[in-house]
């Protein structure tokens, strides 16, 4: 079996956090022991309610943000550590296309002259040149030539999004990070770009890591998902067991809280979760879940004092995995998604 393409241990990311010029008063804990691969050609998606450290993580992945600790593995080079010319040329081979296409471009530039500025960042002079390489990535994204010297705000949202999706492929990258790269856009544009990315990454065998809230567009387009919870994964595996056999408690409320495209859909098992996300500063003891899971109210003292010294089992970090009892809540499925 072949080593996976990215591979990250333990990686965390603690803000301080100050007032005035005193020293440190606590740490914001965005993210808190991360671990997880990605293997060539495929695309992982992190799921999770917002705050839980997901666009965190894709800009610890990026070298935007510096890890507290942990390790980022590419090819097996730890690039959490690189500087310099190798964190330059590290840059080429990671890329991302943002949640919001019209903030991600600038006003005052050409779509050409964007899609053309990785390669000049990087100093590439491709075989052609510039402006050939740009109308090629332009016309693979579904963009005309005539296109090269117009600006933004003469765009569609899913235009102004495929410009992002063609500076991104612009230096040819293994792993494109996704963040929320079609929240912003109408329904019916947001197949036609999830398309063209499963498109391209069936032409270019391009990894991606795919951050998103709507779990129906998770459910076409990952091979794999780690669900996120305050800075924390609570379950990993391949797409058909999170959707189909969700073990975590907070997986399943997410799952039962998808709308249903049938409207005869049984609702009544759906799983509502009491309390809000606790402040990242300030996370539970144990079980970061814990303040918010259906199971632990309905344990004794002795069992409920197990949740504070929970550890990961496995994929899904639950203390109570080997109680059919306690995790016999409602699978909702996903009909027509």
């Amino acid at each position: 079996m072949s080593a996976p393409l990215l591979d990250v241990e333990g990686l965390t990311k603690h803000f301080p956090i100050k007032k005035g010029l005193g020293k440190p008063k606590g740490v914001v804990k965005a993210v808190d022991g991360l671990s997880f691969t990605l293997e060539r050609g495929s695309t992982l998606a992190l799921v999770g309610e917002s705050g839980c450290g997901k666009s965190t993580t894709a800009r610890l992945l990026m070298r935007l943000l510096t890890p507290t600790s942990g390790q980022i593995l590419l090819d097996g080079k730890d690039v959490a550590q690189l500087k310099g010319r190798e964190l330059q040329a590290f840059r080429r081979r990671v890329q991302m296309v943002f949640q919001n296409p019209a903030s991600s471009l600038n006003p005052r530039q050409s779509v050409g002259a964007a899609i053309a500025a990785p390669l000049r960042a990087q100093g590439i002079e491709p075989e052609g040149g510039v402006k050939r390489r740009v109308e090629e990535l332009m016309d693979r994204v579904g963009l005309r030539p005539e296109h090269y010297n117009r600006f933004p705000h003469e765009f569609s949202g899913g235009q102004k999004q495929r410009v992002g999706i063609a500076r991104a492929l612009a230096l040819a990258p293994d792993i494109v990070i996704c963040d929320e790269p079609v929240s912003a856009l109408d329904v019916s544009v947001q197949a036609q770009v999830i398309n063209l990315l499963q498109d391209i990454q069936a032409d270019m065998g391009i990894s991606y890591v795919f951050i998103a809230h709507d779990l129906s567009v998770v459910k076409h387009f990952a091979d794999e998902v780690a669900v996120m919870y305050l800075g924390k994964i609570m379950e990993f595996g391949t797409r058909d067991e999170v959707f189909e056999t969700p073990r975590h408690p907070y997986t399943q409320s997410l799952l039962s809280s998808v709308p249903a495209p049938n409207p005869d859909a049984d609702r009544t098992h759906r799983i509502r979760l009491s309390g809000d996300l606790p402040h990242p500063s300030n996370p539970p003891s144990g079980c970061v879940f814990r303040t918010r899971c259906p199971l632990y109210a309905m344990l004794d003292e002795e069992r409920q004092k197990m949740c504070h010294d929970i550890v990961p089992t496995g994929a899904v970090a639950c203390h109570h995995l080997d109680r059919d009892d306690d995790l016999a809540l409602a699978t909702p499925i996903l009909e027509g998604a």
